[in-house]
């Protein structure tokens, strides 16, 4: 072999081993919330979210443009609206998501099965799973995400940016002593609340208060006597029903005496923000904190 020959096989040879390093760089590895590890060849950049909060951690991060499909309670931000939608928990359509051609499939367990998971996986899609209960797990769904979307430096501004505003409303914030209850469910549908272990505790206690129903754990169906009993000093309606559902628990036989009831210190907020685990969190905080200490919102906390 001529030496010219050989200087331009050595460069081929160099240029094909940079190419696979670069390659195998690109490659992102994700542990799920359930401890699955998933490995991508890069980034992803088909995306199917068919949970609220991930779609919404998704657009927070700047990966819109990555959606290519969102469950049918994804509706936030409004932009969104105008991605095709697909069933989700037990109407789940596995051909329906595999007719956008995802590469990956972002889904909860508590909305989603492992026979789904499987399905989409014997189909060659890979299912990250997401499982976000407090805060800390909120902050874990965020750096899963970013690492999937090659986006962990928006991924950890994004966290800085919540737990600041989280920081300035504990500063704000004195212990009452007074306890609120979440009224995660109406009365008409079965009364359910968020126990310990939940970012709805952790808010209440960041604004100085506490949950009414902190022995309890996680999420639980209760009974109008529990309530009655705890007797809490404020309630916040979590069902999305405004000044009706405020009417209609100002209004209920046998809470008269109840003393948010009687103070009139019932509230109902905005539902999906304080509902979904998601980066909104910390604007659900704001208007706890404005609501439990009477403060208007010129003087409340920067979002």
């Amino acid at each position: 072999m001529s030496k010219k020959l050989a200087a331009l096989f050595l460069a081929v040879l160099m240029a094909f081993s940079m190419t696979s390093a670069f390659a195998e760089n690109a490659s992102v590895t994700v542990t799920d919330m359930y401890g699955r590890e998933i490995t991508l060849s890069e980034p992803a950049t088909r995306i199917v979210a068919l949970t609220p909060s991930d779609c919404e951690i998704l657009c927070a991060l700047g990966c819109e443009d990555a959606l290519v499909g969102r469950g049918k309670y994804c509706d936030y931000p409004a932009s969104i609206q105008e991605l095709p939608v697909v069933q989700s928990g037990a109407e789940t359509n596995i051909e329906e998501i595999l007719a956008l051609n995802p590469q990956v499939v972002l889904m909860s367990d508590m909305s989603q099965t492992e026979e789904q998971a499987n399905m989409l996986e014997e189909n060659g899609v890979k299912v990250v799973i997401s499982d976000a209960n407090d805060i800390a797990g909120v902050y874990t769904a965020i750096r899963m995400i970013g690492t999937l979307m090659g986006k962990d430096a928006e991924a950890e501004t994004l966290i800085a940016d919540m737990q600041a505003t989280f920081d300035e409303i504990a500063a704000k914030s004195e212990k009452s002593g007074k306890t609120v209850y979440f009224e995660v469910s109406p009365l008409q549908w079965g009364l359910w609340t968020a126990g310990s272990n939940t970012f709805m505790d952790e808010l209440a206690a960041l604004c100085g208060a506490s949950n009414a129903f902190s022995d309890i754990e996680g999420w639980q169906a209760i009974s109008e006597e529990q309530v009655i009993d705890r007797n809490p000093d404020y309630i916040v309606s979590i069902a999305g029903m405004g000044d009706t559902g405020v009417e209609e628990i100002l209004s209920r036989e046998g809470w008269s005496d109840v003393t948010a009831v009687k103070n009139g210190d019932v509230y109902s907020a905005d539902s999906n923000a304080i509902s979904r685990p998601g980066p909104r969190l910390k604007d659900a905080a704001i208007e706890l904190y404005n609501f439990l200490n009477g403060v208007d919102a010129a003087e409340a906390p920067a979002a």
